[in-house]
């Protein structure tokens, strides 16, 4: 559960081996889950974090998610030191852990369905919800054309409207929203015009 395991730690860290990864290419998402962790934001969550992991043995960390994720990802590693000082204060570690423990590597990979981090041609997570997506309209369309009615497909993307644009396109949609370009004053009758076209 991201961050979320780090700070609650027990049965939330565990080695993975090839039997929890097996069969698992088709499904969506992530299977080792994802949550918003309001723990992890304060230094308190963060040295709970810090603990569990010096716990396990565990330097080094993948982080995969967006702009909260690697922000928290270099708060983390910049107060690292800082943490691994006061777990010897409290006596939850002793000085020989925090000496094995010294160094937080981390390895940050943007995972964000919106596709809008420069640098990359594709964001982790954006090809399969546009194929999610594709599928979607795929088993929708002839049931729309055989019922003559329009559908109305609403996509994720919060502040950026990648995926609507791009699936728009290539499902060749009459009409699309997207929230880098507002619609203009009198676009329901443009849009009427257009869909009784």
């Amino acid at each position: 559960q991201g961050y979320e395991g780090l700070v609650e730690g027990g049965d939330n860290i565990k080695q993975a081996n090839w039997l929890s990864v097996s069969n698992i290419i088709q499904l969506g998402g992530t299977v080792i889950g994802s949550a918003r962790c309001k723990a992890f934001t304060t230094r308190a969550g963060r040295l709970r974090a810090a603990r569990n992991l010096v716990e396990h043995g565990i330097t080094n960390l993948c982080v995969i998610g967006g702009d909260g994720s690697l922000t928290g990802a270099d708060i983390f590693r910049s107060e690292w030191a800082g943490l691994l000082d006061e777990l010897v204060r409290d006596g939850q570690i002793n000085e020989e852990v925090a000496r094995r423990n010294c160094r937080l590597n981390i390895v940050g990979l943007v995972g964000s369905i919106d596709n809008d981090f420069c640098g990359t041609d594709m964001t982790i997570g954006t090809d399969s919800a546009l194929h999610r997506i594709m599928e979607v309209i795929d088993a929708i369309t002839t049931t729309a054309q055989s019922h003559q009615r329009t559908f109305v497909l609403e996509v994720m993307g919060r502040h950026c409207g990648y995926l609507a644009l791009v699936s728009g396109l290539a499902s060749g949609a009459d009409w699309l929203f997207i929230p880098e370009s507002p619609p203009e004053d009198g676009w329901e009758d443009l849009m009427c015009e257009r869909l009784g076209e």
